[in-house]
């Protein structure tokens, strides 16, 4: 498991900000007016929620032509709702502070002989995303290793070696070529790494995504970094990337994508001809990786 994670340093910065200008404003402004004070302070803290609420528009504007059925108003604001929550969870909580909490499991009587997992975060995020899966996948006695995709903002193939050494690794401790689980960018950080591999020797068993921009998303054309660039819908490295693939047998993938994610849209760029495409409802980018179904079944595939 890594020692650093400088995504982490940086939202623990970025936390340590708006927690000191919320109680700033809260202090100038109480004796005022409480309740100004109040709503400036809620404000600060939730300046994502208007982010998300923008994403969600465009999602329903630009995916209306989709073969997904457009989400209804209270789809949406339900997912916004959900998704509004645990995203203080997550970057507020888990990835800054608690991403160390669960290590990499590659020892004990239950990992020889029963198939791994190695988990692939997305976009900005880090290890601590996986949180609640890794807890569940070491009460079970499996191996895993979670890695962290630093440096932050570089090409997608340039992450290669790091899958590679986190397949490795668990490979060596079950005897058995491991599940890969990945959240949106990490669907395409695994079949960059795929693409390097021998064909008649992949080095996995499985591929499950989770929101995957496996076409791109339209939202990536506001993105000016590398892999951010690479992620725009139809961009010529996704191009690259599925005609490497079609010229070669691909391993089989899973992939969950919904009709409310604010990320990855239209809805089908996450899904792959081929694969078990499995649609779920209601759903926003983030919330989608911790459905229970999700979890259930993806975790069913490493039993198999």
């Amino acid at each position: 498991m890594p020692r650093l994670s400088i995504l982490a340093r940086l939202q623990q910065f970025i936390v340590a900000g708006l927690v000191l200008a919320a109680t700033g404003w809260l202090a100038w402004q109480w004796p005022r007016s409480p309740w100004l004070a109040m709503l400036g302070a809620c404000a600060i803290l939730f300046v994502h929620a208007g982010f998300l609420a923008a994403e969600f528009l465009l999602l329903r504007t630009v995916g209306r032509d989709d073969a997904v059925p457009v989400p209804s108003s209270r789809e949406l604001l339900r997912a916004w709702w959900c998704e509004t929550r645990i995203a203080v969870a997550i970057f507020g909580w888990r990835q800054p502070f608690r991403w160390r909490d669960v290590p990499d499991q590659l020892q004990g009587p239950g990992v020889a002989g029963r198939r791994g997992i190695v988990f692939i975060h997305g976009f900005v995020c880090n290890r601590g995303f996986w949180r609640p899966w890794l807890e569940r996948v070491r009460a079970d006695g499996r191996a895993f290793v979670a890695v962290n995709l630093e440096p932050v903002f570089t090409s997608i193939d340039d992450y290669g070696p790091i899958v590679e050494r986190a397949v490795a690794a668990v490979t060596q401790a079950t005897g058995r070529p491991p599940v890969l689980v990945c959240h949106s960018m990490g669907g395409l950080v695994a079949r960059a790494w795929l693409r390097h591999r021998p064909a008649q020797a992949p080095g996995v068993a499985h591929v499950v995504t989770i929101g995957s921009p496996h076409r791109g998303t339209w939202l990536a054309r506001l993105s000016q970094v590398a892999n951010g660039r690479q992620m725009r819908l139809d961009s010529p490295w996704v191009a690259e990337l599925g005609r490497a693939e079609a010229a070669r047998d691909r391993v089989p993938f899973t992939c969950w994508y919904s009709h409310c994610d604010n990320i990855v849209f239209p809805p089908t760029t996450a899904t792959l001809s081929g694969a078990d495409n499995r649609l779920v409802h209601g759903a926003g980018h983030v919330d989608l990786a911790f459905v229970p179904r999700v979890m259930e079944e993806s975790l069913l595939i490493a039993r198999e």
